[in-house]
């Protein structure tokens, strides 16, 4: 026989904003290249890429970004071709 499901305590990280229960405002993410149209993902636009790169030269995921599948499938791809043709990185220069 199975233990019946116990929820976790809320502590420091947790949803309820740790000790005390108090919620915190948490702003909904949204995808930027949904929101406004004229926005388009392309390699060559290097200020753009690089706010989806982390700084260590990762892409940064769907649930940090905010941004939708689609356009996330997208990024990726324009990201991977700026970096073939060294318009930015593939990892940080000096990493201590």
């Amino acid at each position: 026989m199975s233990t019946p499901y116990k929820p976790r305590p809320s502590g420091p990280g947790g949803r309820e904003g740790g000790p005390g229960g108090k919620r915190r405002y948490v702003r909904k993410k949204f995808c930027r290249f949904c929101a406004e149209k004229e926005l388009q993902v392309d390699y060559k636009n290097v200020y753009l890429v690089k706010q989806f790169v982390s700084e260590r030269g990762k892409i940064v995921p769907r649930r940090i970004s905010g941004t939708c599948a689609k356009h996330q499938r997208k990024l990726t791809t324009e990201i991977k071709k700026a970096r073939i043709i060294a318009l930015i990185p593939f990892t940080a220069t000096q990493v201590r």
